[in-house]
């Protein structure tokens, strides 16, 4: 059986962190200097006490896998989601990482909570006092550079890793030493990651009795599903679905068109800042003005800048799509039936909404999961021990515990072997994404063995009763398209101008959407120029010079 930033916030940074070092007091317990400086305790040296209780190896490192001589405290970031009814730092799981992991090694492990919606302004604030965990993280590398380039986190010592995580370390070394560097420096570790199971998890809807109402197939392309729209328009349905695109800039991607360059990809793709002087951005823009004043999409899209709000328009009728995350206790179904017993849904097709022709590129993830720092301020006891962390949370048993919880209470195996999981009220349930945001540190997303297995899992753990049909549909399509994925490439050294306006070009962005998609189509070249033009002068042109200088002399990873 199968047991499977903004500117201002970056200022503040600087500010902060160049106190530490005049003041040299670290956040949780250390004197070491903060900033990318030798921890004050050479990782070449043996760290701690070095008493027969804690012989050193022969590496130079303290051997504690009998326990700390004394208590070593670890601060564990983990993301509040505000699900109701979870208490993210003290519940069943952590009392029990507690009780298996700290209580044997004299090590307490707190969790700190970092607010999902405001990870980066919560990490400045918590860096900027002194106050970090002992792991800064993020999943986005820019933003994890941002970090490094602030001083916020010490070089890593890849021996250590692997003295204090052995296992962890035999998972992620080639990952580590392809992606961990920065500036020449030894910068982060990671998670795995599988990310087969992500891409198609996330799924968008479309009115199937809405296309059959207008006697339409699935739209193969951008021009077909205009022709869908104005035939709902004039049957007087809704239209397409549409929000304003405001962070994890992915929104072009079918408007690239098929010749992309390396230099345009590592120049232009950034989940951070958005390309608006980009050509695919322009071919966007005005199919979006040709689709809004039209009236075939959400007039009113500039208002949709929550998940929440796409879905309330969907389930009430107004929009005719919806993407989100599938899970099998997700109410968008029951909603949308609610208020239309008759309504049936379907899976968009991969290229409905792209020109004809173009690849259907999607935003490819990278070998890596979570990216992670070590706290400037942590000692070496409190480094060691989040080292040993990572390995025992990599171990199966325990990672299969905190993924699928207690057997007869959060999974059931099927006939397959496979756990399933059950809704319950427990003490053991698991949180409202299914505790990931405490196994991320070592694995991105649950797998069963092989794509397979994984897949059959999936369906059943993702699909509301009746709908596994949309699973399947939108797998073969997810397995179909793999070959379009871009991986954005990765810069070896700081791009520091990024941090400094990514803030403002944000906002920026918002208001030249709007105004572009609005405007009228014979006003649409005049007003992207002048946006463009003064998206240059505010910041972007300094971040692509950055950027150039920095392919010209090959600092950049392609990743194919």
């Amino acid at each position: 059986m199968k047991k499977y930033t903004k500117k201002v916030a970056a200022l503040l940074m600087a500010t902060a962190l160049a106190a530490t070092l005049l003041a040299g007091c670290g956040g949780s317990g250390s004197s070491a200097p903060a900033g990318n400086s030798t921890p004050s305790t050479p990782a070449s040296e043996p760290a701690g006490d070095t008493t027969p209780d804690t012989p050193a190896s022969e590496g130079g490192f303290t051997d504690y896998s009998a326990g700390f001589p004394e208590n070593v405290t670890i601060q564990i970031p983990v993301y509040d989601r505000a699900f109701e009814g979870w208490n993210v730092t003290d519940n069943y799981y952590t009392q029990w990482i507690q009780e298996e992991f700290g209580d044997p090694l004299n090590v307490t492990v707190e969790y700190v909570a970092i607010p999902r919606g405001d990870e980066v302004n919560t990490f400045m604030q918590l860096i900027a006092s002194h106050t970090a965990p002992d792991i800064i993280f993020h999943y986005d590398m820019p933003a994890a550079v941002n970090y490094w380039d602030q001083g916020a986190m010490q070089p890593i010592d890849y021996d250590e890793v692997a003295f204090y995580a052995p296992d962890y370390w035999a998972n992620m070394e080639d990952t580590i030493k392809t992606y961990g560097n920065v500036d020449g420096e030894q910068a982060f570790i990671f998670a795995s990651r599988y990310s087969l199971g992500t891409y198609y998890q996330w799924i968008t809807l479309v009115r199937q009795d809405w296309l059959d109402a207008v006697n339409m197939d699935m739209p193969t392309n951008w021009d077909e599903a205009m022709a869908v729209g104005e035939a709902w328009k004039e049957a007087g349905l809704g239209t397409w679905g549409y929000s304003l695109p405001t962070s994890s800039f992915t929104y072009f991607y079918g408007f690239i068109g098929p010749d992309v360059s390396d230099e345009e990809k590592a120049l232009y793709l950034d989940l951070n800042v958005a390309p608006l002087t980009w050509s695919a951005t322009e071919n966007y823009l005005r199919a979006y003005n040709e689709a809004y004043n039209k009236g075939v999409v959400d007039t009113e899209f500039y208002l949709n800048l929550t998940d929440a709000d796409n879905k309330a328009k969907f389930v009430s009728g107004q929009v005719g799509t919806y993407g989100f995350y599938i899970a099998n206790n997700t109410d968008v179904f029951s909603s949308l039936l609610a208020n239309d017993p008759d309504a049936k849904v379907s899976v968009l097709g991969t290229n409905s909404m792209i020109p004809a022709g173009n690849p259907a590129y999607f935003y490819e993830y990278p070998a890596y999961g979570m990216i992670m720092g070590i706290n400037a301020d942590s000692t070496p006891e409190e480094r060691a021990a989040t080292y040993m962390f990572l390995n025992w949370m990599s171990q199966p048993d325990n990672l299969f515990k905190l993924e699928h919880g207690v057997e007869g209470e959060t999974f059931e195996y099927d006939e397959n072997g496979l756990p399933i999981h059950i809704d319950n009220t427990a003490e053991s349930k698991l949180s409202g994404n299914n505790n990931k945001d405490y196994w991320c540190l070592v694995e991105e997303a649950v797998t069963y063995g092989d794509d397979e297995d994984n897949f059959i899992a999936n369906k059943s753990n993702w699909a509301p009763e009746g709908y596994a049909d949309l699973i399947d549909t939108n797998y073969h399509q997810v397995v179909d398209n793999l070959d379009n994925g871009l991986i954005t490439p990765i810069f070896t050294k700081v791009v520091a101008s990024t941090a400094e306006y990514s803030g403002d070009l944000n906002s920026l962005w918002q208001e030249a959407c709007t105004a572009c998609v609005r405007c009228a189509p014979e006003e649409f070249d005049d007003t992207y120029a002048e946006y463009c033009e003064e998206y240059l002068k505010a910041g972007y042109q300094e971040i692509l010079d950055e950027k150039q200088a920095l392919i010209d002399e090959g600092s950049y990873l392609v990743i194919e």
